[in-house]
């Protein structure tokens, strides 16, 4: 075998290879004479070994290439061979090669002054910003600039683009200045993706003096112009942080550089318009689109109708819709979810039907949170039937219910008496894995108290916080000592409450005052009441209006006028403003004991107490 020449070992090795005898090529090789061992017959088997999955052994030959004191040096051949199949077996779970070890040959490579070409360069580089490795993305390309082995921007576009998601805007701006100073043109492709990104992080000045500089370049005649996917970038932007006007004027210059505005370039503008309320501005755009025979699509339909409904002008939305449907443009499912949606914030559940069963019937599939906002609104109309029928269609989808669904359903049940089904419920979240939350207790706790089943609203509360690891909050408290008052039970509210205040880590809020108060006031246990409104100070609970008109009317039955004018001092005092009950009651309380100065003087602002009678 040693007899062989370079060339007859060349042809044997590709014979081997054709037939898949992989082993047989490589015992050839290794018989081969060391001078008939060149650089063509390593490329040879390195290819076949590196085709039939044998990195490590191809690996072994490239080794010996990649010496330093190698008699035959790798060339741009072995670059292509080495790096296109490396690449393809890139981070492969067998006999794939690692990020790094790749970086690393293109710098041995790079000692004997051979480059991946630009196309192999491009891919390497954006496999590795594809899986966030741009550290070392940056680093093998800073080694293949070193060399002067870089004359196109592809790879430079691919390493900003990494740089632009990873939001590395420094290192974009070196990048930059490398490629200036290496004498790397930039291309319209490069200034694209600085400004995609820069809108994309609302860096608008930013993209905007990027922009500028493009320009410059355009007028040293250095065949670099902005285009349309460049213009409607930075519109896009403009309009996204409520620079409309800016964009508008940036659509001007668009036409003087021979760029005629598209579809996109008004969707951005009237998208603008309408999130800023000028609805009419957006109208005169589509009439300014139309008039240019610039065609609308139906992102152009939804932007306009989603537009609309957001500032309460659902009936024209669904006038213009119509004229559009007239003109041969269909609606697509985010039409109907945002007239839907429209009509189930004010309640119209008739029209929000109408639009889903027309939905249906025009062949859109109907996403999750469509199916969520029609539940929720039935349901809140108290149209169970119906809500319970969508239920099912979403069901048959192949969605869940959310959490939120959930809680609505089992809350209006709860307030139909229809307590079999928020049982169902209940039951159906624990099969599926959704877990109830404070708001679903509450819901439980509060409906089983306001009908004087304390038993099971204690039961909930013990599976909220000993099952579910929940720990109440002000409503389940709240829920539980008013509907302890209502059943004229003031003990067990008082009992609870000073539960809350102990050892709950939830303090008591104003309205769980005021309902204690009330309660109290009315079993004439106004001298308690008193007390609970100086624990509202010490806990610097501010107590409102109502809390000081029921304690006004105990005082009033009992005649406590002295009680009376300190709690007046205190309300003006706290800024509590009095309304026209608390004028009310002290206006005919004070007149029919003489005490009219004194209110004046309390409707003044001023204090009570210290004034003569």
């Amino acid at each position: 075998m040693s007899l062989l020449t370079a060339q007859s070992a060349v042809h044997l090795l590709r014979r081997l290879g054709r037939t898949g005898m992989v082993d047989e090529a490589l015992a050839a090789f290794s018989t081969l004479d060391s001078h008939a061992k060149n650089t063509k017959v390593r490329n040879v088997i390195i290819a076949l070994l590196l085709k039939s999955g044998r990195v490590d052994n191809a690996l072994n030959v490239l080794d010996e290439m990649l010496l330093p004191g190698s008699e035959f040096r790798p060339n741009d051949r072995t670059a292509d061979i080495v790096f296109n199949k490396l690449l393809e077996k890139m981070n492969g779970p067998e006999g794939g090669a690692k990020e790094d070890e790749i970086a690393g040959l293109v710098a041995k490579f790079g000692k004997h002054n051979v480059v991946p070409n630009t196309i192999t360069l491009t891919q390497l580089i954006t496999k590795l910003c594809w899986n966030r490795n741009t550290n070392l993305a940056w680093d093998v390309l800073d080694n293949v600039m070193m060399l002067n082995g870089l004359k196109d921007a592809a790879p430079c576009n691919a390493l900003l683009t990494g740089l632009g998601k990873a939001r590395e805007f420094e290192k974009m701006n070196l990048l930059m200045r490398k490629m200036k100073d290496m004498n790397i043109q930039p291309n319209v492709i490069t200034f694209g993706i600085l400004i995609n990104h820069l809108c994309k992080f609302r860096r608008i000045d930013d993209a905007l003096e990027v922009f500028e500089k493009l320009k410059a370049e355009k007028e040293e005649a250095k065949d670099v112009a902005p285009d349309v996917i460049m213009y409607n970038t930075l519109i896009d932007g403009l309009c996204k942080v409520g620079r409309q006007e800016e964009g508008l004027r940036l659509m001007g210059m668009m036409r003087l550089d021979d760029c005629a505005p598209n579809t996109v370039t008004y969707n951005c503008l009237i998208d603008g318009y309408c999130k800023s309320g000028e609805i009419e501005r957006a109208h005169e755009l589509f009439n300014q689109m139309v008039s240019e025979q610039v065609v609308p699509n139906i992102i152009t339909v939804n932007t306009l109708v989603n537009g609309m409904c957001n500032h309460s002008r659902i009936s024209s939305a669904v006038e213009f819709f119509r004229e559009m449907q007239q003109k041969g443009l269909k609606g697509n499912s985010v039409t109907y979810t945002v007239f839907i949606n429209a009509f189930c914030k004010v309640n119209n559940m008739n029209k929000a039907m109408e639009f889903w069963d027309e939905m249906s019937k025009d062949g859109c599939l109907p996403d999750v949170i469509v199916y969520y906002t029609l539940i929720c609104g039935l349901a809140q109309a108290g149209r169970l039937d119906d809500a319970n029928s969508v239920v099912s269609k979403l069901k048959e989808a192949g969605f869940c219910l959310d959490l939120v669904c959930y809680n609505i359903l089992i809350s209006e049940f709860c307030k139909k008496k229809k307590l079999d089904r928020a049982y169902e419920l209940l039951n159906e979240m624990e099969l599926v894995g959704v877990k109830p939350d404070c708001v679903t207790y509450n819901t439980l706790i509060s409906h089983f108290s306001k009908i004087g089943n304390f038993k099971l609203a204690h039961e909930f509360m013990k599976k909220m916080t000993k099952e579910d690891g929940l720990l109440p909050t002000v409503f389940t408290y709240g829920a539980l000592i008013h509907a302890y008052c209502l059943n004229n039970n003031t003990d067990e509210a008082m009992k609870l409450f000073k539960e809350m205040s102990a050892t709950s880590k939830v303090p008591p809020n104003t309205v769980i005052y005021n309902i204690l108060i009330d309660s109290l006031c009315k079993r004439n246990e106004v001298n308690y009441a008193l007390s609970l409104l100086d624990d509202m100070k010490f806990r610097r609970v501010k107590p409102n209006t109502t809390t000081y008109n029921t304690i006004f009317e105990a005082l009033r039955e009992k005649n406590w006028l002295d009680k009376a004018f300190k709690l007046m001092d205190r309300m003006v005092e706290e800024a509590c403003n009095a309304d026209y009950i608390t004028m009310e009651i002290l206006t005919e309380w004070l007149s029919s004991v003489g005490e009219t100065t004194k209110l004046k003087l309390f409707t003044q602002g001023y204090s009570v107490c210290d004034s003569a009678a």
